[in-house]
C-alpha cells in the first residue's frame, strides 16, 4: 500500500508501506532511457510471456536513506550499491545500466519521497529493481534484451519484530543456501531457495533465521552476513561467489578496524561457532537488519546460548558506530553518505 500520513512504519511490517512516487527507466536495443523525474507508483503492464516471469531475469538492490540529526537527508553507500547492481545485471547476462544512472534514479526517488522518511531509528528503504521484459517463452537459453529498471521506496522501522533483541538461529548443514557460483547476485532466485529451510526452522525450532553451513562451513543466513566478535577480534567468512558480498558487511569490517579489532576473514567451521558461544558474541549484518545480535543457536537438537544470551557489548558497540555515521551523529571519515534534498 502507498504510504499515508496515518500509517506508522514502526508498527507496519517491514517493506509493506511505499512512497508515493518512483523512478523508472526502460532498456531497448541496448540503451536505457530515463525521463529524469519520478512518476506516481502504479502497476506495470506485463505480457504473459515476459522473460522474468519464466526464466528469472530479475535482480535488485537494497539500501537506505537516513534522516540526519540536523534534519537533512543522506543515502548510505549509494555508489557501492549502484556498482553491485551493475554486477548483478551482468551476471544475468543482460545489458547493465550505467552505475551513475542508477545512482541518479535512486537520488531522484529519495527526493520525491523525502517527506515519508521517518526519523531514526527508522529510515527510507530503497529498492532498485530490474526485470527482463523480452516477450519470448522460447528464450530459456537467451538473456532478455529489454528490461524495466525502477526504484521503489519504503518507509521502515526495524527489520526484525521487537527491535534490537537476541535472535535465535538454526544451523543448516545439509541444504545449501543457493547455487554456489550465483550466490553473490541479489536475485530473487537466491532468496526463494532459502525460503523452505527458513520456514521449516521457524516452524520446528522457533528460529528467527537459518545460518547456512553446508558441509560444516558457515556462510550466511537467508538475508544477512554472519560475524563472531569478542573484545579483541572479529571473524567472518571470507568472500567467494557462493554468498552475498554485503555492503553492511564491508562497513562493519572497516569500522571494526577503526576501533582496533583484529579482523579475520576465513573459513568458519560450525565447531568453532559452538566453542565461541561459550565466551564470545555473534551477530548478523545487512542493510535491512543493520546489526542484529544472536542469542541462541539451534544445532542437531541442541540449544546453545551465545554468551549470556543477551546482545553483547561489542555487538552493540559496532551497531552504534555504524548507525551514528548513517544518521550524521558521528563524522563520516570514509565518505559513505550522499546528501540529497529533503
Amino acid at each position: 500500500m502507498v504510504m499515508s500520513t496515518s500509517q506508522d512504519p514502526f508498527t507496519a511490517p517491514f517493506g509493506t508501506l511505499f512512497g508515493e512516487r518512483m523512478t523508472v527507466a526502460h532498456l531497448n536495443e541496448g540503451v536505457y532511457t530515463y525521463s529524469g523525474e519520478a512518476s506516481p507508483v502504479e502497476n506495470f503492464s506485463l505480457h504473459p510471456a515476459t522473460h522474468a516471469l519464466h526464466y528469472g531475469s530479475t535482480c535488485f538492490e537494497g539500501l537506505k536513506a537516513h534522516r540526519q540529526v540536523d534534519g537533512s537527508l543522506a543515502i548510505f553507500r549509494l555508489n557501492d550499491h549502484a556498482n553491485r547492481m551493475v554486477q548483478s545485471v551482468g551476471k544475468l547476462h543482460m545489458t547493465p545500466p550505467d552505475a551513475e544512472m542508477i545512482s541518479t534514479m535512486i537520488i531522484d526517488a529519495v527526493e520525491a519521497n523525502a517527506s515519508h522518511t521517518p526519523d531514526p531509528p527508522g529510515s527510507l528503504y530503497l529498492r532498485p529493481t530490474l526485470i527482463g521484459t523480452l516477450q519470448n517463452i522460447g528464450a530459456a537459453a537467451s538473456p532478455s534484451t529489454s528490461a524495466i529498471l525502477y526504484v521503489l521506496t519504503s518507509p521502515v522501522g526495524d527489520y526484525f519484530a521487537g527491535g534490537v533483541r537476541p535472535l535465535t538461529i538454526f544451523i543448516e548443514t545439509t541444504t545449501p543456501r543457493t547455487t554456489p557460483q550465483f550466490g553473490m547476485v541479489k536475485s530473487g532466485a537466491n532468496y526463494v531457495m532459502a525460503l523452505g529451510p527458513t520456514l521449516d526452522a521457524k516452524r520446528d525450532h522457533a528460529a528467527d533465521q537459518v545460518l547456512f553451513a553446508t558441509g560444516g562451513d558457515i556462510t550466511e543466513t537467508g538475508a544477512s552476513n554472519f560475524f563472531l566478535v569478542d573484545d579483541d577480534r572479529i571473524i567472518t567468512r571470507n568472500l567467494d561467489e557462493s554468498f552475498l558480498h554485503g555492503v553492511t558487511r564491508a562497513s562493519i569490517i572497516t569500522l571494526a578496524t577503526d576501533l582496533g579489532y583484529e579482523i579475520e576473514e576465513r573459513s568458519v567451521p560450525v565447531d568453532e561457532l559452538v566453542a565461541w558461544a561459550e565466551h564470545g558474541e555473534a551477530f548478523l549484518s545487512g542493510t535491512a537488519a543493520v546489526v542484529a545480535p544472536v542469542g541462541r543457536i539451534k544445532l542437531d537438537g541442541h540449544d546453545i546460548t551465545v554468551g549470556d544470551g543477551q546482545p553483547g557489548a561489542n555487538t552493540l558497540r559496532l551497531r552504534e558506530a555504524l548507525t551514528a555515521i548513517q544518521v550524521g551523529k558521528n563524522p563520516d571519515p570514509h565518505g559513505w553518505l550522499t546528501a540529497v534534498s529533503s
